[in-house]
């Protein structure tokens, strides 16, 4: 393929294949992963999938990640999210959705600046390692 033009991947969506995708040269990424998990109840944070539906969480006052700028981690409990997605209201579903969209933006920034720092390959270590991946 021609140097100068954008390499497009499609369907690749979960943190370690878009990592793998952008030390192979990959530019441009999409998938519905992030809501199609959010629809099913599940968040990605910095230490791993969160799965809300999940009764350990019913007295979590903790937000979905605690690392994370967006307006759910802000806003609202890991339990308030999960007795929305029990009761089957949009919002649970909308506000798991907007983590995962901006966790997944906040992801690629953070690739992006590796890149240009020439340190892609050690921030995939030290993010495998605290997401719970094995290389």
């Amino acid at each position: 393929m021609p140097e100068n033009k954008p390499r497009y991947l499609m369907g690749v969506g979960t943190p370690d294949y878009l990592i793998e995708a952008a030390l192979a040269g990959i530019d441009m990424c999409d998938c519905v992963l992030p809501t199609r998990i959010a629809r099913n109840g599940t968040a990605l944070t910095s230490r791993g999938k969160v799965v809300v539906r999940n009764a350990t969480y019913e007295k979590d006052w903790r937000p979905l990640d605690e690392e994370c700028d967006c307006y759910t981690c802000k806003n609202y409990t890991r339990a308030y999210i999960r007795h929305l997605v029990k009761a089957k209201e949009i919002l649970g579903v909308r506000l798991l959705s907007i983590h995962n969209l901006r966790f997944l933006t906040n992801l690629m920034e953070k690739v992006r600046i590796e890149i240009e720092r020439d340190n892609l390959l050690n921030f995939k270590e030290e993010f495998y390692k605290k997401y719970g991946y094995s290389d």
